[in-house]
C-alpha cells in the first residue's frame, strides 16, 4: 500500500527549502498572498512599512527623471513612492500573482531579479524591499546590481532586521513569531505567514551584507536600523 503524497503546500513546513525548491516556494507563497498582501502588511506593521519604504526611497537621494527599478516590486508600494519623488520606476517580480495586484500603474514585467533583462550601466538607481532573504544567492544579485547601475547609480535595499536592543528583540519574537502568523491565518495564508518569520535565517549577519556589497561594486555601503531593528536598510553608490 502507498502512502498518499504531501499535498501541503512547499513553504508549509519546517524546514526552509533551498535551491530551486526555494525559488519556487517563494513564488508560489506570494501569488497565494497577493490579493492580501497589502492588507496584511499594514496590520502587521502597524502601519510602519510606510514609514520604511518613503525612508529606502529618500536614501536613493537621486534627482528628478533619474530612472529607478523597484526588484521583487510586490503591489507597487515602492513604485508609487518613487513617483512621489519625481523618479520614474519600473518594476521586477518574479511573482505573477503580484504583478497582477500592482496599484502603481507603472511598467512591470515578470523577472528572475537574478538574472534582468537590462543592459548593462542602463539605470540610475535600484530598489528592492522586504525580499533579500528570498532570493537564491545574495553575491549574484549583488553583482547583477552592480552590472545595471550607472557608475555613481544609487540603491537602496530594505528587509527585516535583528533588533539589538534586549526588549524589542524580545517583543520582536513574540510579535513577528506568533501574532503575524495568527494575522496571516485569519486574513490569508497561514502556511505563508508562518514561513515569514522563520525566512530571516536566511539572511546574514548585517556586516557581511555591507562586505559582500562593497565587494560587488558599491564600496561606500552602509547599514541603517530603523525602527530599533526591527527592519534594516542597506544603501551604496555604484564605484565610478
Amino acid at each position: 500500500m502507498t502512502s498518499s503524497p504531501d499535498l501541503r503546500p512547499s513553504w508549509d513546513t519546517d524546514r526552509l527549502p533551498s535551491g530551486r525548491d526555494k525559488v519556487v516556494a517563494v513564488r508560489q507563497m506570494f501569488d497565494a498572498i497577493a490579493p492580501r498582501y497589502d492588507l496584511v502588511n499594514r496590520l502587521m506593521t502597524f502601519g510602519l512599512d510606510v514609514l520604511w519604504r518613503r525612508r529606502a526611497v529618500r536614501e536613493l537621494d537621486l534627482p528628478v527623471g533619474s530612472l529607478v527599478i523597484d526588484l521583487a516590486s510586490g503591489t507597487g508600494d515602492l513604485c508609487i513612492e518613487l513617483s512621489k519623488r519625481g523618479l520614474r520606476a519600473f518594476s521586477f517580480d518574479l511573482s505573477l500573482g503580484m504583478l497582477q495586484q500592482d496599484r502603481s500603474g507603472t511598467p512591470r514585467t515578470q523577472s528572475d531579479i537574478l538574472r534582468l533583462p537590462l543592459g548593462d550601466h542602463s539605470v540610475d538607481g535600484a530598489i528592492c524591499g522586504f525580499a533579500l532573504r528570498n532570493l537564491l544567492n545574495l553575491p549574484d544579485f549583488f553583482v547583477e546590481l552592480a552590472r545595471v547601475v550607472k557608475p555613481g547609480g544609487r540603491i537602496s535595499l530594505l528587509d527585516v532586521g535583528r533588533p539589538t536592543n534586549p526588549i524589542i528583540r524580545f517583543g520582536n519574537a513574540i510579535h513577528f513569531g506568533k501574532l503575524v502568523p495568527l494575522i496571516g491565518r485569519l486574513l490569508s495564508d497561514g502556511a505563508a505567514y508562518r514561513y515569514l518569520p522563520k525566512s530571516v535565517a536566511y539572511l546574514p549577519p548585517s556586516h557581511e551584507i555591507v562586505d559582500i556589497l562593497r565587494r560587488s561594486g558599491f564600496a561606500d555601503a552602509q547599514h541603517h536600523q530603523l525602527s530599533g531593528g526591527l527592519t534594516q536598510l542597506f544603501v551604496g553608490t555604484r564605484n565610478i
